[in-house]
């Protein structure tokens, strides 16, 4: 693979080359079952600014429009609906996140800034172990609960936060209205089948290879989300089980916490393994090259999360238990700090345009 070029693109211009390629979209109708974007598009006759930041989070990037249509380049029309809804996307995420500029510069350097938090948490966590204790104690023999808890507690919500701000105002921005539980029902049936990236057809989509459809992608999503839910799930029991059942960690193999974190990290690796791989076989003319390293850095965070996280309980009673402790824990940090700023987000992104466009398809 060649080097990725990065181009950026201003908001205006974005939005601006996003309509004049969705209006030509919506005088042709070929693509009309592809996915949810099209039914979308085709409901309207005119957008405004919110219209196209609610269809750029619509779209999932699978390509299948781009290889069927017969208006990209060398047409004069020069289609690319997959690039220009990306960038649109791209700048929605950074001009709602809080605070925006920390959002800009992940995606510029995405790589580079997980490499180095997760080294200085890493290295923190390493320092303050108490040097007294032995591997075979266990974790809390080497960083105390409450020190733990003191680190990760505001680490953890303070991000939530931002990114709850962040969402809210792009649900404000695309004219959401009060939700009801069969609109989230109606979009979380998308989100868990991966609906679009099958694509109207339900052959998959084209993202790595024009000439071939494949439910890779979709299936790699699959496994990321399900691996990342599997692994909170994890961390969500074993902290009940502390608190309410006096249950303290190290937990046995066939604890509900072990099984959940270790089926969760599997899945977690393979997902995000097999994203990377087709992230670097596929067009990058049909993304935005701008932010290549932001959501390389993205993959490389969560991927970081899970391996290092198999590796601590494989070594749980090596003497690198104090290193691998650290660096898993450092990279745990590194994530939910990262978390508002990197592609992360789009999740939440993307249940909010999947909810809302439940709401529009309900008053239609």
């Amino acid at each position: 693979m060649q080097a990725i070029k990065l181009v950026a693109i201003d908001a205006t211009t974005a939005t601006e080359e996003a309509r004049r390629q969705l209006e030509i979209c919506n005088a042709c109708r070929y693509c009309e079952s592809y996915c949810s974007v099209f039914p979308a598009l085709h409901r309207q006759r005119a957008f405004a600014d919110g219209d196209i930041a609610q269809l750029a989070n619509l779209c999932h990037n699978c390509r299948g429009c781009h290889y069927a249509c017969q208006y990209t380049a060398p047409h004069a029309f020069n289609v690319n609906i997959p690039a220009a809804l990306a960038r649109v996307r791209q700048q929605v995420w950074q001009q709602h996140a809080v605070p925006g500029w920390l959002a800009g510069t992940f995606h510029r350097n995405g790589v580079a800034i997980a490499v180095m938090v997760m080294a200085a948490f890493a290295l923190l966590l390493w320092m303050i172990q108490s040097p007294a204790s032995t591997a075979n104690a266990g974790f809390y023999s080497l960083i105390s609960h409450n020190a733990l808890v003191a680190l990760f507690v505001p680490t953890f919500i303070a991000p939530l936060v931002a990114a709850y701000l962040s969402v809210r105002r792009y649900w404000q921005s695309i004219g959401g209205q009060r939700i009801s539980l069969a609109q989230i029902r109606g979009a979380m049936g998308s989100v868990a089948t991966m609906k679009n990236l099958a694509a109207g057809h339900g052959d998959g989509c084209n993202f790595e290879d024009e000439d071939r459809f494949s439910h890779a992608r979709r299936r790699y999503h699959q496994a990321t989300m399900y691996g990342f839910l599997l692994c909170f799930a994890a961390t969500s029991v074993a902290t009940l089980m502390h608190y309410l059942f006096d249950l303290s960690a190290p937990y046995a193999l066939f604890s509900l916490p072990k099984l959940l974190g270790l089926s969760g990290g599997v899945l977690l690796c393979i997902g995000t393994l097999g994203l990377g791989y087709l992230k670097t076989q596929a067009d990058p003319e049909l993304g935005d090259r701008s932010v290549w390293r932001g959501e390389m850095g993205f993959i490389l965070l969560l991927f970081a999360v899970s391996s290092t996280g198999l590796a601590l309980y494989a070594g749980s009673e090596s003497p690198w238990l104090p290193e691998l402790l650290a660096l898993h824990l450092g990279t745990v940090l590194a994530f939910f700090l990262l978390l508002p700023f990197s592609k992360m987000v789009h999740g939440f992104y993307r249940l909010a345009a999947l909810i809302r466009d439940e709401q529009v398809k309900g008053v239609r």
